[in-house]
């Protein structure tokens, strides 16, 4: 169990996230399927839309996500937001085609005026499990949706067996954690990473909570490999 591991909550990761922004890419560039697991997340938007399609990337980071949406879908307009003014500069600072732009607002204040509906999906990947209010998210989600726009969530959600729990423990204390803190001396977010998932929703939670929240035709696949059980990719729809 990785020390120290209570000092953050969701209402202070904006700010732990503008902290170790600099540093974010290095890191997760360490994990080898961490690109490959977005992309394949990105397949499923892919999936529900056309060519052109308008895309909200909500917690879009440094941009991994909306590079990953850029992989696999035809032409399409994208929209990062992200409450880390931090993380939003560093997406801003990369090249990009001209349809795709960046916004720095908490996800639940939406819309604002850099960031209108409707879109045709929005791309939720490492979001839910970070924000103050889940439910309220996704409401707010759900209003920038056209009817019929497909919502991706793409997140650890660790299942009730308990060697997913084991193997997440393990990882984030032998791996994770020494990770962030050779790369940028301070661990405190990945600790919180730690906890975080470990008090998330397990799948089937999350797609209640998809259901209440107005959305319908639900469905998700679990990672393969060490990450089976512990990572997932939840799709669902705005009713018409």
């Amino acid at each position: 169990m990785p020390a120290g591991a209570a000092v953050l909550s969701r209402h202070h990761v904006p700010a732990a996230f503008d902290h170790a922004a600099d540093g974010y890419d290095r890191l997760v560039g360490l994990n080898p399927g961490y690109h490959a697991h977005l992309r394949s997340a990105a397949r499923v938007v892919a999936g529900a839309v056309g060519p052109g399609a308008r895309v909200l990337d909500a917690g879009c980071g440094t941009g991994a996500s909306t590079r990953a949406l850029l992989a696999v879908l035809p032409d399409p307009e994208v929209v990062g937001v992200d409450a880390s003014a931090g993380m939003v500069a560093e997406a801003a600072r990369k090249t990009w085609p001209s349809t795709v732009r960046f916004a720095h607002a908490p996800v639940d204040s939406l819309p604002t005026s850099a960031v209108r509906g409707p879109f045709d999906a929005v791309f939720a990947a490492y979001l839910l499990r970070n924000v103050p209010d889940p439910d309220a998210t996704l409401l707010a989600l759900r209003e920038l949706l056209r009817p019929g726009g497909v919502l991706v969530v793409h997140d650890y959600a660790l299942t009730g067996h308990v060697v997913p729990r084991l193997v997440w423990t393990a990882v984030c204390g032998s791996v994770i954690v020494p990770a962030a803190r050779m790369t940028a001396g301070d661990s405190q977010l990945y600790r919180y990473l730690w906890r975080s998932v470990r008090e998330f929703d397990s799948p089937p939670r999350l797609r209640n909570r998809l259901r209440a929240a107005g959305f319908t035709a639900v469905r998700h696949h679990s990672a393969r490999g060490w990450q089976r059980g512990i990572l997932h990719t939840v799709a669902a729809r705005r009713a018409r």
